[in-house]
């Protein structure tokens, strides 16, 4: 077991437990301060989605910054579980956590008009997930919706969302996305 900290916001320097699981790559904190510097510190009043929380540290940073709420998605048991434990410790009635398939849930969301302005994309590695997901993100987009992605190689777009900034930290290429 590790432990990330929250780099900012109300819950600046807490920390989060994560454990140990097959394609679980927390996003480090560097990367993370990076993130936030290209959003803005503030998140007040956006509704964001965490489709692959893992940690979610993501969405842990985007509630400690305001956001008026976060859905945080994750499959597997044993890293929801964790995941749900961790939440408990903030008692935020804005963190939204749900056990499902990020391509169930991501069309349940979109039929149910569920929208968003932020999402945080940060699958399993060499699964095809963003590829699959793409279809999806403009039927849960709000207007000027941006999308934050982690992937093992650089992107260009993700469906009509373009690439406006980038990093890469070790084997992790990330970026901003937005539309077009």
């Amino acid at each position: 077991m590790s432990r990330l900290r929250i780099t900012g916001g109300e819950w600046r320097s807490r920390l989060v437990k994560v454990i140990d699981a097959p394609g679980l790559r927390p996003t480090p904190d560097a990367v993370r301060e990076t993130l936030f510097n290209w959003l803005g510190q503030d998140l007040s009043g956006l509704a964001c989605l965490d489709l692959f929380a893992g940690s979610g540290i993501l969405g842990f940073e985007a509630a400690s910054r305001g956001a008026a709420g976060v859905s945080l998605v994750e499959a597997d048991p044993r890293v929801f579980a964790m995941l749900r434990q961790q939440a408990a410790t903030f008692d935020c009635k804005r963190l939204e956590l749900l056990r499902a398939d990020a391509l169930k849930f991501a069309a349940s969301a979109a039929a149910a008009g569920r929208r968003y302005d932020l999402i945080f994309l940060d699958p399993p590695y060499r699964q095809g997930w963003l590829d699959r997901i793409a279809p999806q993100l403009a039927s849960l987009a709000q207007p000027g919706m941006r999308i934050y992605a982690e992937a093992e190689h650089a992107l260009e777009a993700l469906g009509d969302w373009r690439t406006v900034k980038q990093g890469k930290a070790g084997q992790v290429f990330y970026h901003l996305l937005e539309r077009a």
